[in-house]
């Protein structure tokens, strides 16, 4: 299940954020996370099963556009391959799709095809 990131998560979304090749620069990290804890339209949404953090989702909300940009997606190594991806986009959607149109950036929109 998708829960909303906590500044007590810090240590783990940064560990499942770094496995992104564009976060993989400790200072880029570090500013990513300060903008999805400072930006009240960056949410990062971390995946949790069985009391294990598996997986990170971060968007961004345009309310101007009604859109939801899917920003960020990662699983741990050892979890890929098990659905948890595509179990993190269809709660971004049923959280959002009511009101915004779900969209990628050029870092997830591969991944997202494949979720249609």
């Amino acid at each position: 299940m998708l829960i909303r990131y906590k500044k007590s998560m810090e240590k783990i979304a940064m560990g499942l954020l770094s496995f992104m090749p564009e976060e993989k620069d400790v200072k880029k990290l570090q500013h990513t996370m300060k903008a999805y804890e400072e930006n009240e339209n960056w949410h990062l949404y971390l995946w949790r099963e069985n009391d294990d953090v598996l997986g990170a989702i971060g968007v961004e909300i345009n309310q101007i556009d009604a859109t939801v940009t899917v920003q960020h997606i990662s699983v741990n190594p050892s979890h890929r391959e098990l659905g948890i991806g595509h179990k993190m986009i269809n709660e971004i959607r049923e959280i959002y799709e009511e009101n915004y149109q779900i969209i990628a950036n050029d870092l997830t929109e591969s991944f997202l095809n494949k979720c249609e």
